[in-house]
């Protein structure tokens, strides 16, 4: 494995990263990883045909969990999935 860390500081955000991924993990207890985005209209579109794209429902039960329109037109909403397919 070749993570390449120049500095401490590298190693740090990364492992805070992961902290961070794994304590909201923990917080649903539920087994999906989620992702949250905010886009305008087309773009969310596409963002979600990728997911399901890359992640296909009938094996990692993918779904648009939650979404909103703001007052920009924009879309914010959450995209979850399993974490693999086993």
């Amino acid at each position: 494995m070749a993570v390449d860390n120049k500095h401490p500081g590298d190693l740090a955000a990364r492992l805070a990263q992961n902290l961070s991924r794994l304590s909201r993990e923990r917080r649903t207890g539920d087994g999906f990883r989620r992702e949250s985005f905010t886009l305008p209209r087309e773009k969310a579109r596409e963002k979600a045909r990728e997911w399901f794209s890359r992640f296909p429902k009938a094996a990692y039960m993918t779904e648009i969990e939650s979404w909103r329109e703001l007052d920009d037109g924009a879309i914010e909403f959450t995209m979850r999935r399993l974490p693999s397919a086993d």
